[in-house]
């Protein structure tokens, strides 16, 4: 079998996406603000993983403990190009120190944020539910 395809610079780029998100933002013209939204990599979703774990001992006990809503956000606030909810004066005209928060306060109806996530986590290549891929990250 040839592996050429598989060498390193071989494969494309990760995919993009744009797409309406919200309704309550929007441009000059009165039209919604489409979101912009890139892939990421594998080993980005690892360190996501990680960051929102904790893990406590407790009486000889290792007790591990997993943040999944928190997980869910920071893929979104990865996965986002526009807005980016890591911008220095978007988080203080919020009066956030914290992208999830921001997310949150942008994206604060429901429906729209739970769009938001699935649209993320569709793009990443999750065809399952947010509640699968979460049962996967607790492994």
């Amino acid at each position: 079998m040839d592996m050429s395809a598989f060498m390193k610079g071989k494969a494309k780029q990760l995919p993009e996406e744009e797409k309406v998100i919200s309704t309550l933002y929007e441009d000059e013209k009165g039209q919604p603000i489409p979101f912009k939204f890139k892939a990421i990599p594998t080993a980005l979703v690892d360190k996501l993983k990680s960051d929102c774990t904790t893990i406590k001992h407790t009486k000889g006990q290792r007790i591990e403990s997993f943040d999944r809503d928190r997980f869910s956000c920071k893929i979104g606030i990865e996965t986002t190009i526009f807005p980016d909810f890591k911008n220095t004066e978007l988080l203080q005209s919020y009066n956030c120190i914290d992208p999830v928060d921001l997310a949150k306060e942008i994206l604060n109806l429901p429906g729209e944020y739970t769009e938001w996530i699935q649209t993320c986590s569709k793009l990443n290549g999750f065809d399952d539910t947010i509640e699968d891929l979460v049962a996967e990250a607790k492994n």
